[in-house]
């Protein structure tokens, strides 16, 4: 990039990449500095500190990979539909690769803590409101919620992780659209006798 044309977006992109990266320690100004190609003067015209960089930059992460997604996906009035886009929506992209189980394994800082939390109070809801919108009740409604969110995160870990071992978890990989019909289609399956 040409000095002097990094905005503030491109900051907290660049902060966002090196969460996935290395976690809180990674959001460094003058290594984003020199990944952005400009001074840390540049740092200083759009952010007071690098906490500011940093709570900026889980406040877009909430907005994209959750506000956003809500929002998209209540679009839909067919529950059934409002349910598979939902799952294919989470799962079928990934802005920054390993971002949000890098997130999940920093909660020990509290501005992490406090987005990451949240993020997931409102996926759950969401998540219980598209299984009551399909007809569960309240308490199944729940524990799918639970069971759904599992799985995206599982899901997000084994593609970062083990992406050889389990190439259906990669975006685009061999069987992946399949892999991804096959959970979602368990996840939203009717309720069978639990042993």
């Amino acid at each position: 990039m040409a000095k002097g044309k990094v905005t503030k977006d491109d900051w907290t992109m660049a902060a966002l990449r090196a969460l996935a990266r290395g976690g809180v320690p990674a959001v460094a100004v003058d290594v984003l500095a020199r990944e952005l190609g400009v001074t840390r003067g540049s740092f200083y015209w759009h952010f007071a500190n690098r906490e500011a960089l940093l709570v900026v930059a889980l406040e877009t992460w909430e907005r994209h990979g959750t506000t956003d997604v809500i929002a998209l996906v209540r679009e839909q009035p067919d529950p059934l539909v409002r349910a598979r886009a939902l799952f294919a929506e989470a799962l079928g992209s990934e802005e920054i690769a390993g971002l949000e189980p890098a997130l999940a394994a920093q909660t020990a800082h509290p501005a992490v803590a406090d987005v990451v939390t949240r993020v997931t109070r409102a996926r759950l809801g969401f998540l219980e409101e598209v299984f009551s919108d399909l007809g569960f009740g309240p308490a199944d409604a729940r524990h799918r919620a639970l069971a759904g969110y599992a799985a995206y995160l599982g899901w997000l870990e084994l593609r970062r992780t083990a992406p050889d071992l389990a190439p259906e978890a990669r975006l685009g990989g061999p069987g992946a659209q399949a892999a991804l019909d096959h959970l979602v289609g368990m996840v939203l399956s009717p309720a069978g006798p639990v042993s």
